[in-house]
């Protein structure tokens, strides 16, 4: 078996890489980056570590690399595979979109053999995102042709790697804790299943557990713990208040998700316990200014703050704390990242008012939006 996998950075290698190999799939990897598609290509093996106690390793194997920037290459293992994923950021699946495309196109021609197209990244629908971008590039004939053998599942992915420089350049430490959740009615009769891989038939719960767990807690954490001079999570997680803060947002999205999807609240407690244990793993040391990038991503209507706060508050909840996680994003002032930069400058330039709206589509006259204001004036202002 064969997969095609977009993305050989350390989330790519250390987590969907790690998973497809283990399952028994020859993975192909697509990269821009010269240095690691040679050095994969080279060896055909690299190594990952658990950060855990016993720094357990373990070797991935059977892999081998495709430059994309050789779409004729890219179009090729396309064609061929049994599965595609990426894990490159949901800003890049559309600069990725033209390779798989062109790989549909000479599939169709020759095959009716079932291919599944998962995009694993950290947004919801991002194999849909990815399908309206490969469709723009396939004519309506293809599109038609592609529709009974091409599938795009939704995912949810849930492992922390963060930053990390090893003097060997395909190592990589990744947390122990993992989850992908694929949406299994959106799947083709026929398909392998990845050892290790949840199928539900409802994907939209898992999604936003995941997303206004995990990554509103992270980002919670890193907003919070840059206004404080914290270098890392974990050591802003070692601070009372601000971990008290975290839980406090975490209550806040708990409740939202329990209301909207029904789960079980005592089982959602603990799945929150186990979130803010994975932020404290003293065994990694992950970034505050790497988990905070991208602010206007964060703050943007579908993602992990807005949402779940609007959710909420539809429910008729409170949201002071999701308030003051906006905030703390809004007063993410990292200049070595493009979209901390762009948000300070609209604030500078029009007021955190208009930026607000500009950013989480929340008008001025709406409750939440008045509490964002007054917590970055809070926060703003803080000794």
């Amino acid at each position: 078996m064969k997969a095609v996998h977009f993305g050989a950075g350390n989330i790519g290698r250390g987590f969907i890489g790690l998973l497809l190999s283990k399952s028994g799939y020859q993975v192909q990897f697509v990269d821009v980056n010269d240095q690691l598609v040679d050095l994969l290509k080279q060896r055909g093996e690299y190594t990952v570590t658990l950060a855990n106690e016993q720094g357990d390793t373990i070797v991935v194997e059977n892999i081998t690399a495709i430059n994309g920037k050789d779409l004729d290459a890219v179009a090729k293992a396309v064609a061929e595979a049994d599965l595609v994923t990426t894990a490159v950021g949901v800003n890049i699946l559309k600069f990725i979109a033209e390779g798989i495309a062109r790989g549909i196109k000479l599939r169709v021609a020759d095959s009716a053999y079932p291919l599944h197209i998962i995009a694993c990244e950290n947004a919801i629908g991002g194999s849909s995102q990815l399908k309206e971008h490969v469709y723009s590039h396939l004519s309506e004939e293809i599109r038609q042709r592609a529709s009974s053998s091409v599938a795009f599942p939704n995912a949810a992915v849930d492992r922390i790697v963060p930053l990390q420089q090893h003097e060997d350049k395909l190592h990589v430490t990744v947390e122990p804790f993992f989850e992908w959740v694929v949406d299994r009615s959106a799947m083709l009769p026929g398909f392998h299943e990845i050892e290790e891989v949840d199928y539900v038939d409802n994907l939209q719960p898992y999604i936003e557990r995941k997303l206004f767990t995990v990554n509103t807690g992270h980002c919670t954490a890193a907003y919070h713990g840059f206004l404080k001079g914290y270098g890392t999570i974990q050591d802003a997680m070692k601070d009372k208040a601000l971990a008290a803060e975290v839980r406090e947002t975490l209550g806040e999205t708990g409740a939202a998700l329990v209301r909207e999807y029904d789960f079980n609240q005592a089982d959602h407690n603990q799945y929150i316990d186990t979130i803010i244990e994975r932020f404290r793993n003293p065994h990694l040391t992950d970034e505050v200014v790497r988990v905070g990038r991208s602010p206007i991503r964060k703050l943007s209507p579908n993602d992990r703050l807005v949402r779940p706060a609007l959710m909420a508050h539809a429910h008729g909840m409170q949201v002071p704390h999701l308030a003051r996680a906006m905030a703390a994003a809004l007063l993410f002032d990292y200049p070595e990242d493009p979209e901390s930069v762009e948000l300070q400058s609209t604030i500078k330039e029009h007021g955190v008012q208009a930026a607000i709206t500009k950013y989480t589509e929340i008008p001025e006259t709406h409750p939440v939006h008045e509490l964002v204001v007054a917590a970055y004036e809070s926060l703003k202002h803080r000794d």
